[in-house]
């Protein structure tokens, strides 16, 4: 998104306010209104801060579980390049977080880029990559509430969140499609061995 089109997200001159940041204040004045929710939420964004709590559970699950250690690492590979992803095209695009006065920003960013989000991302990505190697229903789980953290912290918009989201799947789709050719490869060369 161009600089102008992110007008329509802040005040115009005539003091309307677009749909996104309508978004912002009434989650803000919802969910973020509850006691906990800021300091849940902030806890939210201290582990996903550049995919290090991600990269944290793939070490843990790799150490623990060596049969299906190579699933685990693929978990910490799928949100480290999804983050990855997601810094690019920040730096692409170049939209601003939201600045809007009636947008409580309650917690510090390494940058001033918004979109998409990296927290959506990388969350999105390992949820996917972990719910298919432990069978649980994990991105119906984990990513909504990193994508409402997002928001009731006020440092993204709708559509970042969104677009996070939709990296995380494709970049865990990468990772799946790539464990598969090598898992392939491994047993056509077990099955040449054998022969």
């Amino acid at each position: 998104m161009s600089s102008t089109s992110d007008s329509q997200d802040v005040a115009s001159p005539s003091g309307a306010v677009g749909p996104e940041v309508r978004a912002l204040q009434f989650v803000q004045a919802t969910v973020g209104s509850q006691p906990a929710a800021i300091s849940v939420a902030r806890g939210m964004s201290h582990f996903g801060e550049h995919a290090l709590g991600w990269i944290a559970i793939s070490g843990i699950g790799a150490a623990v579980d060596k049969r299906r250690r190579r699933q685990w690492l693929g978990v910490g590979v799928g949100a480290v390049g999804a983050h990855a992803a997601s810094i690019i095209i920040k730096r692409i695009v170049r939209r601003p977080r939201p600045n809007d006065p009636s947008v409580a920003i309650n917690v510090s960013t390494p940058s001033k880029l918004s979109f998409p989000s990296s927290h959506a991302t990388s969350t999105t990505a390992a949820a996917v990559l972990l719910g298919r190697l432990t069978g649980l229903p994990l991105p119906a789980v984990l990513v909504p509430p990193m994508l409402l953290s997002r928001l009731v912290l006020g440092v993204h918009y709708p559509t970042d969140v969104l677009a996070g989201a939709a990296l995380g799947a494709a970049s865990a789709e990468i990772v799946t499609r790539g464990e598969r050719r090598s898992a392939g490869k491994s047993r056509a060369g077990r099955k040449g061995a054998d022969a």
